[in-house]
C-alpha cells in the first residue's frame, strides 16, 4: 500500500482552471447585439429557423464597435461578437417557433 499526498492548493487551482473563461468584452457584445437587434429590427430567428444573414449582420456590427473598444484584432472581435449573437438567436428560437 502506497502513501499518496493531496496537495489541496494544486487541487483548487485545478478546478479554478477548468472553469469557462468569458473572453474580455462578451457581456457588452451581448449587450449592443442586443441593441443592434431592436434598433435595426433584424429577427435572429424566422419562423423557427435561424436567420444567418441577420446574425451575421448583428455579429459585425457588434465586432466594429468591440474592436474600437478594446482594440483587439478583427478575428478576436469578431469571434466574441459571434459567441455573443448565436446565444441570443439560441435563446430567442423556443419564443419564436410558437
Amino acid at each position: 500500500m502506497s502513501n499518496r499526498s493531496l496537495s489541496w492548493n494544486a487541487a483548487l487551482r485545478n478546478l479554478r482552471a477548468d472553469r469557462a473563461v468569458i473572453p474580455a468584452g462578451f457581456l457588452g457584445a451581448r449587450a449592443l447585439a442586443g441593441t443592434f437587434i431592436r434598433t435595426r429590427k433584424l429577427p435572429l430567428v424566422v419562423s423557427g429557423q435561424f436567420d444567418r444573414s441577420a446574425i451575421m449582420q448583428v455579429a459585425i456590427l457588434a465586432a466594429k464597435a468591440h474592436q474600437s473598444r478594446y482594440g483587439s484584432t478583427w478575428g478576436t472581435a469578431l469571434s466574441v461578437a459571434l459567441k455573443a449573437t448565436w446565444q441570443l438567436a439560441k435563446a430567442a428560437r423556443p419564443s419564436s417557433a410558437q
